[in-house]
């Protein structure tokens, strides 16, 4: 089974982003049956092939979710790619048993590509950095599109309905209204007004003695850590922790299955017990 494709130039929002709307809302669907033959043919044997189709039936899905954010005065064409690359780690992260549709799985990694490539430009000083920062974010935003400054009850009521402090609602506001300072000082500016910009007062810690040891023994210990946790495993799992994440070239489940004549499903399994395991000794 293969998708009926545009020419590659044609499906890369660019430029032309008309042309690139008719290009994927002119590739088929897929339908349940060959949504899963391709998913199963990714999950157990790696098939590229079927990721490809998988990702390319999706495409006009991301751009009907991008269109949704475009009120922040960022190219679509750059919503639109962030959020191919959600779609892309979706693909890869499915799984076909759990009984649910591609697209119905994918929409938080779209989602969540968006959002991030929207944080990280909206001003160069972060504007949000914690989860609960980050849906105030948005729900300002989208507020911001009817209202002025909020009044006190409408700061209380946005502020109970995500769990935060008045407060913070405040603060974001005035975040999302106040405007980017250069790092740099202006060309023209004289000595005395030079003096204010950023770069002249901030303090560069990257090599503060203290800090850089510190970063040396956190790096050594962390080191020590796994390789005591790797002990610990027993060898067919150290085996196929090395052969998946280490080796040069990475085994597929496949390989792994034949190698050891079981199937691919108890090498995921027991690579995800073995990752488990690692993750609670060094917690630990």
């Amino acid at each position: 089974m293969s998708t009926s494709l545009q020419p590659v130039h044609a499906l890369v929002p660019g430029a032309n982003l008309e042309a690139y709307v008719h290009a994927v809302n002119c590739i088929p669907l897929l339908t349940p049956e060959q949504e899963r033959e391709l998913a199963e043919s990714l999950y157990y044997q790696q098939n590229l092939e079927a990721a490809r189709q998988m990702v390319l039936a999706h495409l006009r899905f991301v751009v009907h979710i991008a269109r949704s954010y475009s009120g922040y005065g960022l190219a679509q064409a750059d919503l639109i790619q962030e959020g191919n690359v959600g779609l892309m780690k979706a693909v890869k992260r499915f799984n076909p048993e759990m009984g649910v549709r591609l697209v119905s799985f994918a929409v938080h990694w779209i989602r969540a590509e968006i959002h991030e490539f929207i944080l990280r430009n909206w001003r160069i000083v972060k504007v949000a950095t914690t989860k609960a920062q980050r849906k105030l974010f948005f729900n300002l935003r989208s507020q911001k599109k009817r209202l002025a400054w909020l009044n006190n009850e409408e700061v209380h009521a946005v502020a109970e309905s995500l769990g935060v402090e008045a407060r913070e609602v405040r603060e974001m506001e005035s975040r999302l209204t106040g405007h980017d300072m250069a790092f740099d000082p202006a060309t023209e500016a004289d000595d005395e007004s030079a003096f204010h910009s950023p770069a002249q007062y901030l303090e560069d810690h990257r090599y503060d003695p203290a800090r850089q040891l510190e970063a040396a023994d956190w790096s050594d210990s962390s080191a020590a850590n796994l390789h005591e946790a790797l002990d610990g495993l027993d060898e067919r799992s150290r085996d196929i922790l090395y052969q998946r994440w280490l080796a040069e070239e990475k085994a597929t489940l496949h390989e792994l299955a034949a190698k050891y004549n079981v199937s691919a499903e108890r090498i995921r399994q027991l690579e995800k017990n073995a990752m488990n395991k690692l993750k609670g000794s060094i917690a630990a």
